[in-house]
């Protein structure tokens, strides 16, 4: 591992999946810095810094500060650490961001050995298919996002996200959409239909939006988007942060 670069990282931290499919499993989150994109609704910086975040002893919610960038085998001796404390409590890695894609030719030599730790989720705003291509191999679960443009405020790359979603097929994938008042019957019908084309079973999750700690779209309203999905792809789940509602990371 000695010559393996250093990850410049935000946080690493063990807690509770709140979002998605893996919902309610315990992970390992190892955030990355940096985004490719500007949505609106999105309320945190994840730029570059000195310092990364890091929680010693997992589940205390205490942390420490590391100097950044992060060498691997400091990553992975932590993890030990949590594994031989806790066995069996952690269900896989989660490597978040940000856009942890932006790092895909150092994830390319981090997750083999992160890997034989715990099983790999990735999580993503899924706009960098060949990114992807380069790290898919040593991936388990992709959670995926299909960015809408009533929400992000800017504009989809739908061809960029079929191409992504043909890559994430691969391993265990599911469709993250984030939704709110303003999203449109025809948007979100867009997003369900390039699902349907590149992989019907693939899990689409409707992700209501979050404002200062409470979902922004009426139940009315969610249930009338969940039913136009469902007309065309039937695997269709509302899911919110539920992470908000704990109080965790």
């Amino acid at each position: 591992m000695l010559h393996i670069p250093a990850a410049d990282l935000i946080e690493v931290f063990s807690s509770l999946q709140g979002e998605g499919e893996l919902l309610g499993r315990r992970q390992v989150f190892i955030r990355f810095a940096g985004c490719n994109l500007d949505c609106d609704y999105c309320d945190t910086s994840f730029l570059s810094r000195s310092l990364c975040l890091v929680e010693e002893d997992s589940g205390s919610g205490a942390l420490v500060e590391y100097e950044n960038p992060v060498p691997l085998d400091r990553v992975v001796n932590l993890l030990k650490q949590w594994l031989k404390k806790h066995p069996q409590a952690h269900h896989s890695i989660s490597i978040t961001g940000g856009e942890p894609l932006l790092h895909a030719e150092l994830l390319e030599l981090w997750l083999p050995h992160l890997r034989q730790l715990l099983p790999i989720s990735l999580e993503t705003n899924g706009t960098l298919p060949a990114a992807l291509r380069l790290i898919v191999d040593h991936v388990d679960y992709v959670a995926m996002d299909i960015k809408l443009p009533s929400v992000t405020g800017q504009i989809t790359d739908w061809q960029a996200h079929a191409d992504f979603l043909a890559i994430a097929t691969q391993t265990q994938c599911s469709v993250k959409v984030i939704v709110g008042e303003a999203t449109t019957d025809e948007e979100l019908l867009q997003a369900a239909q390039l699902v349907q084309a590149v992989r019907p079973a693939t899990p689409i999750i409707l992700q209501p939006l979050t404002r200062n700690n409470r979902v922004g779209v009426s139940v009315p309203r969610l249930l009338a988007l969940q039913a136009l999905v469902a007309t065309i792809h039937p695997e269709v789940l509302v899911i919110p942060q539920t992470h908000v509602y704990l109080g965790v990371k």
